[in-house]
């Protein structure tokens, strides 16, 4: 089952062109205040860690996550990468750019669940139930990350 977010938004940036694009391309400084992302690492390469989703009978389900960042000349992109062996991971996906005074970002969620095979009216609505659980989920996520990110940018 694959569950897609996708998340828009823009934040002032009041300090000079150099800084701004230091912070867009340290996903660990710009991801920091992010509260549903866990064991978040980041290195020269790019950025992994854990995106953290709560499913209504099944708990917190720990949704890992591994991109490639690549600095462009007015910012970054995070370029998923597929995990193997995992039951359930997320690629995620996101573009940062400097324009004037303002950061612009858009990030992208796919999430990839293994659920068993859906066999007879119960296995579809069960599968109905996770689909909608995940997809309220990753909105929520979305809709949530500006926040960390504006607490990253302000410290």
């Amino acid at each position: 089952m694959i569950v897609e977010a996708t998340q828009d938004f823009t934040l002032p940036w009041t300090g000079d062109d150099a800084a701004a694009l230091a912070f867009v391309r340290d996903p660990a400084r710009a991801l920091a205040r992010v509260r549903f992302l866990r064991d978040l690492r980041a290195d020269g390469k790019g950025v992994r860690g854990e995106l953290l989703v709560p499913l209504p009978g099944l708990g917190e389900v720990d949704l890992p996550f591994r991109s490639v960042l690549t600095p462009t000349p007015d910012g970054a992109t995070l370029t998923p990468q597929p995990i193997s062996g995992e039951r359930a991971w997320v690629e995620v996906a996101g573009q940062a750019r400097l324009d004037g005074g303002a950061l612009h970002f858009a990030f992208q969620f796919c999430a990839h669940l293994a659920t068993p095979d859906a066999q007879g009216w119960g296995g579809a609505a069960f599968e109905k139930m996770i689909r909608a659980a995940a997809a309220r989920t990753l909105d929520r996520v979305a809709r949530e990350l500006p926040a960390g990110i504006t607490q990253a940018a302000q410290e």
